[in-house]
């Protein structure tokens, strides 16, 4: 009876590897085309990866809590049908354009986004190296009889690395799945414990990887290769908060949040000023400054600090617009984002307000050349025709890219914005 051995597919989005989160079958088992076998977590999302065989599970080809390359095997099938994959798999390519995010590989599109699921401690049955032979596409491959007798303690580079970077020696490691397999939890654990008993400060190592790593390496860039100024102004927002009180109820069925009427506002004042609607090539020493705005969020989730992409959200009214970003934040809160939904930014909003804080000089979410952010809304002291008041007060800032604007469009772009917000009614007439 053949092996069919299933490759982890092409993760698109120029990722190249993914960690193993949670196997949802185990050797023995018997699965059909397009079932969900395993869940993975690539630097932009938690997905569950499908497999185009069907037959009986003979081998899982990485623990859970490992990192796994592209096109390593994954899952080895015994005997049964196989999908037609490449189809498949140009299915999935066309919906992912189309904005559907249906999965993350497209062998199959009956599996919508579910929560994630913590990880376990334990880790399923795995074998040491594999001598399959197999093609790139993942559809099928002869196989040998594995040796697990001497299978080695370490299947993931990434983790001896961290082993050994940390100082432990490998024999020493425990295990906590039973399969003698060292994970990365087992190194983490034993850091943990090594560092605080050697330490007279407690102090803990912590690997930064997947996520952290990407948001680490992309903020590095930005500020690394970004000449960045910040400006800021305080705003009243009283008028602002009643203007989306009034929308919320003039708009049947729809909720209009703060962030919504403050995104259409951001959208009226780069049309007034595109040049912050831009990039840098700096290969070929060019602005590039785009026609519509992929309006980006920041938001935090328990993944880390994400930035779903709202596009051609210049395009969009204000009810169409509330409806996307509530999309796009349910889709962040259960970590259900897919990896398209995080790119194409051109701008990016940051409501930095929700954590209790006047003001932030925001790092520019790179290759963009702009980030405006808003800070809590409290009442304040104001002056009023003459008057002493209590009014809501904010505080916008606004990071920019030097090298596509100077001072003045950025500071005109900004007093604009506080304009709109301290005004809201008639910059909204003016596009409703």
């Amino acid at each position: 009876m053949s092996m069919q051995v299933f490759l982890l597919p092409d993760l698109g989005e120029g990722l190249t590897e993914a960690e193993i989160v949670e196997w949802k079958v185990k050797p023995g088992d018997t699965v059909t085309i397009d079932q969900v076998v395993v869940e993975v977590e690539t630097a932009k999302a938690s997905v569950e990866v499908p497999c185009p065989f069907e037959g009986v599970v003979g081998e899982l080809h990485a623990a859970e809590g490992t990192s796994l390359a592209v096109g390593a095997p994954l899952i080895s099938i015994t005997g049964g049908a196989v999908a037609d994959t490449p189809a498949a798999h140009e299915r999935y390519r066309e919906e992912e354009r189309a904005g559907s995010g249906n999965v993350l590989i497209g062998y199959g599109t009956g599996h919508g986004p579910t929560n994630r699921r913590k990880r376990r401690a334990a880790a399923p049955q795995v074998s040491g190296n594999s001598t399959q032979a197999t093609n790139r596409s993942g559809a099928c491959g002869a196989t040998s009889e594995q040796s697990r007798s001497h299978a080695p303690k370490v299947l993931s580079p990434i983790v001896r690395g961290m082993a050994l970077q940390g100082g432990l020696d490998l024999t020493s490691i425990g295990t906590a799945g039973g399969h003698g397999v060292i994970t990365r939890a087992d190194v983490e654990r034993a850091l943990a414990g090594s560092t605080v008993a050697s330490s007279p400060e407690g102090v803990t190592r912590i690997p930064i990887t997947g996520i952290r790593k990407t948001i680490a390496d992309k903020l590095s860039r930005s500020r690394s290769e970004i000449p960045e100024a910040t400006v800021w102004v305080d705003v009243d927002a009283t008028a602002l908060l009643q203007a989306r009180r009034d929308l919320d109820a003039s708009i049947d069925g729809v909720k209009v949040t703060l962030l919504a009427v403050l995104a259409k506002l951001t959208m009226i004042a780069l049309a007034k000023f595109p040049e912050l609607n831009s990039t840098v090539d700096t290969a070929a020493g060019e602005i590039l400054r785009y026609e519509n705005v992929g309006l980006g969020i920041a938001a935090q989730t328990d993944r880390g600090l994400m930035v779903p992409v709202v596009p051609q959200a210049d395009k969009a009214d204000l009810k169409e617009l509330s409806e996307r970003l509530a999309e796009l934040t349910e889709l962040a809160r259960t970590g259900s984002l897919p990896a398209a939904r995080l790119s194409g930014g051109t701008f990016t909003l940051n409501n930095y307000g929700v954590f209790g804080v006047d003001g932030s000089a925001a790092i520019i979410n790179h290759p963009e050349a702009a980030i405006l952010g808003i800070g809590r809304i409290i009442d304040r002291p104001w002056v009023v025709d003459g008057q002493l008041a209590v009014r809501k007060v904010a505080q916008l800032s606004l990071a920019f890219d030097h090298r596509v604007c100077d001072g003045g469009v950025a500071g005109g772009f900004l007093r604009t914005v506080a304009d709109f917000v301290e005004n809201p009614v008639v910059a909204l007439g003016s596009v409703r």
